[in-house]
């Protein structure tokens, strides 16, 4: 079982990841569970949502012990890394956070420029979907097309298939930078 953290500002997508990789679980025949979380103030308050995903049952949707954990400003960085399991991976947005405090020596940090990432395709919203990419690749559960496949099948359920080329693009990025 896995359970990975996604955490942030709202307004940056962390929920959007958070469903992107619960959903790419789900097409794969995985049992996922998404539980959100966030502030009362939609955009700029704080964010995150907590996606377990596996063969078995899942008997408790809720934060536990993450084993990855995606922090996308520094208060988010703050808060979680202490709840990270041992061996935990950490993927911080490198534009926004800055690992000044002191890291636990059994966890990995990954830095990820998701910001400027996106900004390179023209897709500026799209850092959340960058590091939906980066997590997938660093979770070791599944390929890159499974999980562009789960991803773009999810957005087109939305009805938002009109950002496939885009998503699938940043997705790709951030899949490649790890």
């Amino acid at each position: 079982m896995k359970e990975i953290v996604f955490s942030g500002y709202g307004g940056q997508g962390v929920l959007t990841s958070g469903l992107v990789i619960s959903q790419i679980a789900v097409h794969k025949g995985l049992n996922a569970t998404w539980m959100p979380s966030y502030g009362s103030a939609m955009r700029g308050g704080t964010a995150n949502c907590t996606v377990k995903y596996g063969e078995g049952t899942i008997y408790n949707p809720s934060q536990e012990e993450p084993n990855i954990i995606l922090a996308m400003n520094n208060p988010s960085f703050q808060m979680f890394i202490k709840l990270a399991a041992p061996g935990a991976i950490v993927i911080v947005d490198k534009d926004m956070v800055t690992c000044d405090t002191e890291v636990r020596d059994d966890v990995k940090v990954i830095e990820v420029p998701s910001l400027a990432l996106a900004k390179e395709i023209n897709h500026k919203q799209g850092a959340n979907i960058v590091m939906a990419g980066a997590i997938l690749k660093a979770s070791g559960d599944f390929t890159e097309e499974e999980g562009i496949k789960g991803m773009n099948d999810m957005f087109r359920k939305k009805g938002k298939e009109k950002y496939e080329e885009i998503n699938t693009k940043a997705f790709k990025l951030g899949f490649n930078y790890i």
